[in-house]
């Protein structure tokens, strides 16, 4: 059980992380630094007040504007504080304080900037994927049980495969897709995503998101199609839904799919 205001604190917590992401998302791709300077307003330039920086509140507060200039805030903004924060929060009240809730909340962290930076300009930055690809690892060695194993040579073996199975996968369809279409299927960064995500969850879970992922991919791409007319679209937000997905479903549709195999 989870008190009230350990959920409370979680979920505040959750969104001052996401309004650190907001900072990422913007600036990782412009090679800026996450740290300096401070946050300000990209039209005006003016630095942000600390209380019209709160997370969540200060964008309802500032009703979506510059304070000063009155140019329009990015909506992105409110989403990914109130994503995050929300994430954080459910991580907890399904894993309690535990090394998975500490290893999936790192993860979505950076499923979420890929996600938003994937969106905006077609690529995943390293800086996050093999960032990511690495606290995995490192994670699973240190805590074991963040992948359900009691030893730590089982944690980082674990961790390794899925890495190598989530990189691999994605590798290989990109590969057999560029044979078949003549031209790229699968770029690099997703290849790279797919490791990271692997290192966290594992090979079983992996193989699981690597499978579910078309599912969005395929619902997302026909919307986009019928609407847009786009051909090409963002997979890398995809791979993260699925991975979220499995993270919370992927034991039970394992064991349901195991079930149904014996």
């Amino acid at each position: 059980m989870v008190s009230p205001m350990a959920e409370i604190l979680v979920f505040v917590i959750g969104a001052v992380v996401g309004s650190f992401l907001n900072v990422c998302i913007y600036r990782i791709p412009k090679k800026i630094s996450v740290v300096y300077p401070l946050s300000h307003c990209p039209a005006c330039k003016k630095n942000i007040l600390w209380y019209d920086n709160i997370p969540i509140l200060g964008y309802l507060i500032l009703k979506g504007r510059c304070r000063y200039c009155k140019a329009k805030i990015r909506f992105r903004y409110f989403v990914v504080e109130a994503l995050t924060a929300s994430l954080i929060l459910l991580f907890y009240i399904v894993f309690g304080p535990s090394a998975r809730f500490f290893s999936y909340s790192i993860l979505s962290c950076g499923l979420i900037v890929s996600t938003f930076v994937d969106l905006e300009i077609g690529e995943i930055p390293d800086e996050i994927s093999l960032g990511g690809l690495a606290v995995g690892l490192v994670f699973s060695f240190a805590f074991p049980s963040a992948l359900g194993e009691t030893s730590r040579h089982f944690g980082i073996l674990n961790s390794f495969l899925g890495a190598l199975a989530g990189g691999g996968s994605i590798y290989l369809i990109g590969f057999l897709g560029e044979l078949v279409f003549k031209k790229e299927a699968m770029g690099g960064g997703d290849v790279k995503l797919m490791a990271m995500i692997g290192a966290f969850l594992g090979w079983k879970l992996t193989i699981l998101t690597f499978f579910i992922a078309p599912v969005f991919g395929s619902i997302f791409g026909i919307i986009l199609r019928i609407k847009d007319g786009r051909e090409i679209i963002p997979y890398g937000p995809h791979l993260s839904l699925a991975a979220v997905v499995a993270i919370f479903f992927g034991d039970k549709i394992l064991k349901m799919f195991l079930y149904g195999l014996f």
